[in-house]
């Protein structure tokens, strides 16, 4: 009887261990995503620092490999860095510029032969409606229009007169490469420290989760890198070649959005079509257009994807969808890119508690019935 005694105490002490680990951890979350709500705003330079710093870490490893101090490292990996990012955007941006203009310049052309194309037609239509339906009609457009003009210039002001707005794009140029360089130098300090208060019993397995959160994060972003640049070439040089007005402004754009799964062929198939209309006034080039659109989308299921990104990530295009509009509506731009690593974090352990799930007797206790 005593040592029955014993024993319902130290399982029920264990218990209670259990019970506060679980608390204390889920306190943890919340004060995370609290304190994420509230300052988000500011979030953004550090959240792309971070980012920063987790991609070039491999690299960063291999030049410490090479005998090479980790802030020497650092600093030569980020000047490299953003270096390349400024000769890209150089070379793009007189092309894109041009573009740009050309779009805006054909905006009054393209309206106006929308117009004189589309009124006579709506007129025949109209000819025919009761008087009641088309006064219904008239007031419902005014309104729309209305709606659609106001949010237009509310859009317009504050991303024009907003003193956050240019706060926070100035934080972003500056104070980003800062954040970027110390994570990246005390890296794996970070990381060791962090190992350091890991609960020592359960510490293995928190490794194991977070070598497979790391995997799975690593395959997908740097995958879908590869694939957004791939289709970014292969829309905007397939439209280039077949002369359409802005093509390569709407290839890249097209390409550098497919992060979001079917989104970037939409909106490009979308966009091109309609300026395919009005450039050409004919039904051959839309169907050109169509094709080069769908022939990348076929190219990037079967082909980029597979190779690029891997089918065994976990990463379902639902569940991506979902995250990348979740933490938008929650947290904003700084929500976006926190997306994905919670959605891949959220994967793996949910994966996890499925296989400890399915290991006990909850699923099958048909072991214990004696």
């Amino acid at each position: 009887m005593q040592s029955r005694g014993i024993s319902f105490s130290l399982s029920s002490g264990v218990i209670m261990k259990k019970q506060q680990q679980i608390i204390f951890w889920l306190c943890g979350v919340a004060v995370f995503l609290v304190s994420l709500h509230f300052l988000s705003e500011i979030m953004l330079p550090f959240v792309a620092g971070m980012a920063i710093a987790y991609f070039l870490d491999p690299v960063a490893d291999w030049l410490e490999q090479k005998k090479i101090t980790r802030t020497l490292a650092a600093v030569l990996i980020l000047f490299s860095f953003f270096v390349l990012a400024a000769a890209i955007l150089m070379m793009l941006f007189p092309l894109l510029q041009r573009q740009i203009v050309e779009l805006f310049a054909i905006l009054p052309e393209a309206i106006e032969t929308l117009r004189l194309e589309t009124l006579p037609w709506l007129m025949n239509i109209f000819a025919d409606l009761p008087p009641d339906t088309l006064n219904n009609i008239r007031s419902a457009a005014k309104e729309f229009a209305g709606g659609g003009l106001q949010w237009v210039s509310k859009f317009a002001s504050n991303l024009l007169s907003s003193g956050m707005a240019f706060f926070n794009l100035l934080s972003l140029i500056i104070i980003t490469p800062v954040v970027a360089f110390y994570l990246l130098r005390d890296w794996d300090l970070i990381t060791h420290k962090i190992d350091s208060w890991l609960p020592r019993r359960v510490a293995p397995t928190i490794r194991e989760q977070l070598s497979a959160i790391n995997q799975t994060l690593a395959a997908f972003v740097r995958g879908q890198l590869y694939v957004c640049l791939a289709l970014g070439i292969i829309y905007g040089g397939s439209l280039t070649i077949f002369g359409l007005n802005s093509g390569l402004l709407l290839g890249l754009v097209a390409g550098l959005i497919s992060f979001i799964p079917y989104f970037g062929a939409a909106v490009g198939l979308a966009a091109g079509l309609i300026i395919a209309f009005f450039q050409f006034s004919e039904w051959m080039p839309l169907l050109v257009v169509a094709s080069i659109f769908i022939i990348g989308q076929t190219i990037e299921s079967y082909i980029l994807t597979p190779r690029l990104v891997g089918e065994g990530i976990g990463l379902h295009p639902v569940w991506i969808i979902f995250a990348l509009l979740a933490g938008g509506s929650l947290f904003g731009f700084t929500g976006v890119l926190l997306a994905v690593p919670i959605a891949a974090i959220i994967g793996v352990l949910s994966r996890f508690l499925i296989s400890q799930y399915l290991n006990s007797p909850l699923y099958d206790d048909r072991g214990n019935i004696s």
